[in-house]
């Protein structure tokens, strides 16, 4: 079955163009945030981690302690 497109002509281009600038804009200013909100996430987690839970051996077994 063959594929059709719709035929813009020279305005659709360019209201295509337009729409793709603005959609790669909020993209990139929406990944911007999300980045930064996840790096903050991971600096509070590794502090909590690193304060309040310590490493354990896989050999241990919960509740034993080392002498």
């Amino acid at each position: 079955m063959p594929k059709y497109r719709l035929k813009t002509g020279k305005t659709g281009q360019t209201v295509i163009g337009a729409y793709q600038k603005v959609e790669t804009a909020v993209v990139r200013g929406y990944q911007t945030v999300e980045n930064c909100a996840v790096r903050s996430y991971k600096k509070v987690e590794g502090a909590f981690v690193d304060r309040f839970l310590e490493r354990v051996d896989d050999d241990q077994t919960p509740g034993s302690e080392r002498e």
